[in-house]
Parts: C-alpha cells; structure tokens; sequence
C-alpha cells in the first residue's frame, strides 16, 4: 500500500489531482496497459473513404453554402517547443570548432549528414537574411560561416530560436516578409474556418509563451485581417496541472526528487481533451501548429477542408433526425432496422451478433448509445514513409469492434500477426480532424465520457541518472477519442506539411 505523506497531499492538492486519480495511475503502472488487439488495417474500401472530384465538390457547396449559419472553431495544438528542430544544430555547436577543423573534415570525420544539408541550402532557409544580418561581414571560411550562423540562430544572448514556441518561428519568407506558422494559421482560418468574415482560433500553448503569441497577433493580426477581409478572435488555453501524471522508479512506488517531492510529468497532447472539451462550436478543425505550406498551395488544402467538413454536416443531419426518432420513441421496427443500417454503413459502428434477438427497448437503447456520440472525420494520407498514427479496426477487452487511430507504441511488435496487419496499412494520421461535438438538441457533449484510459502509453525515462516510468495519457486522436463515432477519408499529401526539424523548411511546400 503506498503511503503519502502531508507534504505529497499538499503537491496533489496545489495541483489539482485526487489522491484516487494518482492510486489509480500507479496501479496501471503495476498492471501495464496492454498492447491494442488489430483486427485489420484500414484501408480504402474498408474504412476509408476515397471520394471523386465531383462528390468532392459537391460536399464543399455543401458546406459553402451552410456555414455562415455555423459557429466554426479552429483549434491548433501549439505547445511544442522548437527546441527538438533544432537537436542537430545544438550537437554541431558542441563538437564543431572552425579554429582547429575545416567544416569538410569535419563532416568527413562526424558523417553529419544534417549540417552537409543545411551548409548548402541556407540561404533558402526563412530567417536567412536576418541572421547573417546580425553576422560580420567579412567571414573567411565556410566553416566558420556555419558555426557563426548556427550559433547566432540558437544562442541564448542571440536570437535564441531555440527557447521559442514551434508556432512563432519564422517558417516562410515571401520576398522581404517572413511568415510564422501561427499567421499562416489565421490566413488558413479565413480561408475555410470562417463564417460571415470571422474567424475562431484557439491554440493551447504553454503559459512562458502567452505573451510571445499576443505579441505575434498584435504585429500579423491587423495586416492578415485586411489582405483576407477577415476579423479574427484568438484565444489560448494551457495544458492543465491537474493532467499531470506521476513517475514511478523500478519498483513502482512513486518517483522523488532530491528534494523528496514527488515527480509529476506532463500527461502528453492527450491532455488537451480536456482544453477540447471547454470549446464549444458546431465545427471544429483540429491541425498541429507545425503543419502549414506557403501560401501557393492553400486552396487544395481548404478545399481538403471543406470537403471533410462537408462529410460531417451531411452525415450528422442524418443522425440528428434519428436521434430525435429515438429520443421521441415513434421508431417503427423498420426504422430500427434503417437506424442500425445507418450506423454500420455510414458511422463504421460494428454491432455485436445477436442484436435481431433483443427486445425492442434494449434496441433502442442500444441504437440511443451508437449514435448519441461526437463525430470525427479523419483526414488520411497515404503513407509515404513519414512517421504517424495509422488507421486501424481493433478489438477491445469488450470484444467491441470499432476504428481507431493507432501509434506503433500501442501494438505488439513481437507478434507476427499484429506486425504483418501493421504492414499491410496503406495510410496514416496527420491530424486533420473535423469534429462535431454537439448532440441532436445542440447541447455540447462532455467530451471526458468518450475516453478510453486503457489507450494509454508507460515510457522509460531517466532523471538525475536514476530510470524511471512515466505514464502518457490516451493520445488526443487516439484513445481520448476513441468511443467517438469515425468516419476516415484519404486527403491529398498537399496537406501534410509537418516541420520536425529545421530542414525541413527546405522542402518545396516551405519554398515560396
């Protein structure tokens, strides 16, 4: 029995986490989370839709013509630091010194294939001009070029680039301007996520940078509202305290600081259903702050949008009206048999055998708990060798058959049928999601009921030199939405334009 002391109740309580919650996490650490049971990878023609140009446009009129009578949200998981782009630049500034090497025998000695890389394309990276600006003019060698480059971009006393959110670097550079994913966000808001010229954003970021980000609104916000015709109102939230989860040594008992507090960690983006949940809205678009091209390619990406959102008002309207059947309980058995239809043929909603032999009430209310559920609509690419999560029909601990969206950490890799169903997936996840979170009366579902804690992930870290656990929550679009209804829909790769690193940015879709 773990036993905490008046100081450890104290910390719990500043926090805002039940001792219950925190018993219950250190007892997941004790049983594990099992590995997901797949079933099959989803694929075109079996849980994922491909549309034609002409049903693509079909939905988009769909929506253009519905979504000046909607509240539209967009919401931009922004807390990511840049710090992890730039992990290559940070090891060449420690083993790299152009007074004792030339910057060729050092890539000839180190192999680093990141700084060959980078050596030749900067002057096509955004913040290009601003640096060398603030460089001497005269420098002899390239080498000396680089590291002075590399370390007036990261060094604490220079620019700094390193400390900064991911969303307010410079990512692209139109003639003498340069463009931060957070404006390329507001142009992408006035061009599918808004209605009557107003757009919604919301970006969850970590509490240092709120005022960087106000900052960045001040300087960009009047300039895109003009070119766009656009007003837009941002607001922000922050990962809650309460989300924390706590470490456990070896042994599962919980993990302490030299101090002897306890150590809570960052529950992982799963944390941010709870940021979701506060939102309210008739559609919300969901996309990583990182994932923004130049601008020359923002009308595929909107229509992508607006045909996924088109998807969701069409098949909503249909489980709004059977909804309020059941919920005014005149459904004829002919009716039930068209509810269930509806539910297996368009939701991706798997009913168990046996359903013919219920009563008529436990057919109700069995269809009441299928179809009263948000609704996401999952943008999928093909999978070109990008990292991600992938689509996927799994069983439960239920036997409850149901599309998820599945991260390779969640599956068995020492099973050889796991494995080969994870070979033969053809897409995966770039977080584009659009939601629909309100039931059939408009109320806002509460988003904590669709949770599957057992989706969770256990990674091995270590602190001061000592191994620990640590416990992620259920991913945001994964097990925090997975009693979610799903619909997935292949996207075009224009889409998906994520910065992991910063050379990434010298790709096309950063090139403007």
């Amino acid at each position: 029995m773990i036993e905490f002391t008046e100081q450890d109740k104290n910390q719990m309580a500043k926090k805002g986490i039940a001792k219950e919650k925190v018993l219950d996490q250190i007892n997941t650490f004790k049983e594990g989370i099992p590995f997901v049971d797949l079933q099959s990878a989803a694929v075109v023609g079996n849980g994922i839709y491909r549309f034609t140009d002409q049903e693509e446009q079909d939905l988009i009129a769909l929506y253009e013509n519905r979504v000046k009578d909607l509240d539209v949200l967009k919401f931009v998981p922004a807390s990511g630091a840049a710090s992890r782009m730039f992990k290559a630049l940070f090891a060449f500034l420690d083993n790299y010194n152009p007074k004792k090497e030339t910057l060729k025998s050092y890539l000839e000695r180190k192999g680093d294939k990141d700084i060959k890389i980078l050596s030749e394309g900067m002057d096509k990276m955004p913040f290009y001009d601003k640096v060398m600006s603030r460089l001497p003019d005269s420098i002899d060698a390239e080498g000396e070029k680089v590291y002075l480059f590399v370390r007036e971009l990261l060094g604490e006393n220079a620019l700094n680039y390193g400390f900064y959110p991911k969303g307010l670097l410079p990512f692209h550079k139109y003639g003498e301007n340069t463009a931060t994913p957070f404006e390329e966000h507001l142009k992408e808001g006035a061009l599918y996520a808004s209605s009557s010229n107003a757009s919604n954003l919301h970006f969850t970021i970590s509490e240092q940078h709120e005022e960087m980000f106000q900052s960045e609104l001040k300087e960009v916000g009047d300039r895109v509202s003009k070119d766009t015709g656009t007003s837009f109102a941002v607001d922000y939230s922050f990962q809650k305290p309460s989300t924390d989860t706590i470490a456990v040594d070896m042994a599962n008992k919980p993990f302490r600081n030299p101090d002897g507090s306890v150590l809570f960690r960052p529950g992982g983006h799963g944390a941010l259903i709870e940021n979701l949940n506060e939102q309210d809205a008739d559609i919300i678009f969901i996309k990583n702050i990182d994932n923004v091209a130049v601008m020359e390619g923002a009308k595929a990406v909107a229509d992508s949008k607006k045909t996924l959102a088109g998807i969701l008002l069409k098949v909503q309207d249909k489980a709004f009206k059977y909804a309020k059947m059941l919920d005014d309980a005149n459904a004829t058995q002919a009716d039930l048999v068209e509810i269930k239809e509806f539910l297996e043929n368009e939701l991706n909603v798997k009913f168990k055998e046996g359903f013919g032999s219920l009563s008529e009430e436990e057919k109700i209310n069995l269809l009441k708990s299928k179809i009263n559920r948000p609704i996401r609509i999952c943008g999928m690419v093909k999978n070109e060798g990008e990292p991600g999560g992938g689509p996927f029909w799994i069983k439960n601990a239920k036997g409850e058959i149901s599309l998820q969206i599945i991260e390779s950490a969640q599956i068995d890799m020492n099973n050889e049928e796991q494995v080969n169903i994870l070979q033969n997936s053809t897409h995966f996840n770039p977080v584009d999601l659009v939601c629909g979170i309100r039931d059939f009366n408009g109320n806002k579902y509460n988003l904590m009921d669709f949770v599957d804690s057992k989706q969770g992930f256990i990674t091995g870290k270590t602190k001061d030199g000592k191994e620990l656990k640590a416990l992620e929550l259920p991913g945001l679009w994964n097990g925090a939405m997975a009693h979610w209804n799903t619909i997935m829909v292949e996207v075009p790769l224009v889409t998906f334009n994520p910065v992991k690193t910063v050379l990434d940015l010298l790709k096309d879709s950063h090139q403007a």
